[in-house]
């Protein structure tokens, strides 16, 4: 039976390199009616706390990797480790040696076997490096404290595993680990070395290039089906065009073959386009009440408001809220006359010359409609542009930024009928007011 293994070494943050392997594990396993288990390497006392573990396990919960069997923690394993190293003494594959020449104690040695090692990646191919650059290595420190090769390879046998899973980074420390498994006696489990994800440079993506831990994701609004989908298909391939995937459809299609041995480079913008996908799939009340709770958060939104016009909101916006985080940032001249202007937009578009006479001539127009809809609202400022000769985006612009303060957001006229004909009107009052002082807008625009 596959075997896979998920072994972070819990150090407060779970990068989304590390779950990416995890969820190549969970993949495998499910792929091949395996099992999926979880090692907790905490053998750091001082890294590994318990609210570092914790990090670990809330976060593989949120994504939906539990594993089949009940975790092993490897410090709880440190006398299987400690009698694994005396078997390979009494063998003669490793040697006492004061590695640091203090005379105060000696540490463990492994002897490598003198030939060149190959192994069989199968993501990679056929690796091997020659024995002359393969050095013994430290398995015991003088301290009496295992080192992780020693540990990593004793629990893997322990566990049954079948196949390792892991980065790229680790290829270096498997010809040292096959030798150890060879040493102890054991079946040597198959490798699978995955690509690293990089930024848009090729360097190795970190905290610098934006959201890089589970956590992150988590806090700014991703839903954790579509962070799941975005980092399996983040180097490997379905072998079809398809992007959007359930668990189960990937489980069933999972293979080696599909993962690319070249670096994987983020695209958060590809990421937020999945999320955005994953909210449009949501049961409506649900996805309201996500959007609802944002708005509410930002005290936009309170027990007994118009939950008409919030869907109203909603209907218009479509596609462009890709996190339910940001409803509130996205909507907020919907809902209050405090909201932030664009100084270059509003620069740009209301100290232009003729603007304040084109929206001073709109305003008087726009009070006169029989009806205050998109369509009248449309057809009107369209007749106006026809009569003064005037292109349309010289009307466009400053209107939006005169009632929404920004340059983006959905349909204009849509919006302008949303945000209804008392609330237009003294919005592109206040702007013409304060585009006639020649005045810079603040974000306070009350």
């Amino acid at each position: 039976m596959v075997r896979t293994r998920f072994a972070p070494s819990p150090t407060g943050h779970v990068h989304i390199g590390n779950i990416r392997a995890a969820i190549y594990n969970w993949l495998y396993a499910r792929r091949h009616g395996g099992r999926f288990l979880l090692r907790i390497e905490d053998t750091d006392p001082e890294r590994s706390t318990p609210e570092a573990v914790a990090t670990v396990h809330e976060a593989m919960e949120w994504l939906g990797l539990q594993p089949d069997e009940p975790p092993m923690y490897q410090s709880t394993r440190r006398q299987a480790h400690l009698e694994a190293a005396e078997r390979l003494l009494a063998a003669g594959h490793a040697y006492r040696e004061d590695k640091g020449g203090t005379g105060r104690g000696k540490c463990l040695v492994f002897r490598m076997p003198g030939t060149d090692m190959v192994f069989h990646d199968e993501i990679k191919g056929d690796l091997r490096k020659p024995a002359a650059d393969l050095r013994d290595f430290v398995i015991v420190r003088s301290d009496g404290h295992p080192v992780f090769h020693l540990a990593n390879v004793v629990d893997d046998i322990a566990m049954g595993i079948t196949h390792v899973i892991r980065g790229d980074d680790h290829i270096e420390n498997t010809y040292r680990h096959v030798a150890l498994f060879q040493a102890l006696g054991a079946d040597v489990p198959r490798y699978a070395h995955l690509p690293m994800i990089v930024n848009a440079k090729g360097k190795p993506y970190s905290k610098r290039d934006g959201a890089a831990y589970v956590g992150d994701f988590r806090d700014r609004g991703f839903l954790a089906d579509a962070l799941f989908n975005y980092l399996a298909l983040l180097g490997w391939s379905p072998g079809d065009d398809r992007e959007i995937l359930t668990r189960e459809e990937m489980a069933t299609c999972f293979s080696f073959e599909g993962v690319q041995s070249s670096p994987a480079r983020f695209d958060e913008r590809k990421l937020l386009w999945m999320n955005g996908e994953y909210m449009r799939k949501m049961p409506l009340e649900q996805r309201e009440a996500q959007h609802i709770a944002d708005l509410r958060k930002h005290g936009l939104w309170r027990d007994g408001d118009d939950l008409a016009y919030v869907r109203r909101v909603l209907e218009i916006m479509g596609d462009r809220i890709k996190l339910f985080s940001d409803t509130a940032a996205q909507t907020i001249y919907f809902f209050t006359d405090n909201y932030p202007v664009d100084e270059k937009v509003f620069q740009k578009t209301l100290l232009c010359e003729g603007a304040v006479q084109y929206l001073t001539d709109l305003a008087v127009r726009f009070d006169t409609l029989p009806e205050f809809n998109a369509a009248a609202l449309e057809t009107t400022v369209r007749a106006y542009a026809a009569e003064h000769n005037v292109k349309l985006s010289r009307l466009v612009h400053p209107l939006r930024a005169a009632v929404s303060g920004t340059d983006v957001g959905p349909g204009l006229f849509e919006m302008i009928e949303v945000l209804g004909r008392e609330r237009t009107r003294r919005r592109i009052a206040r702007a013409i007011e304060r585009a006639r002082a020649g005045a810079s807008p603040t974000t306070d625009v009350s």
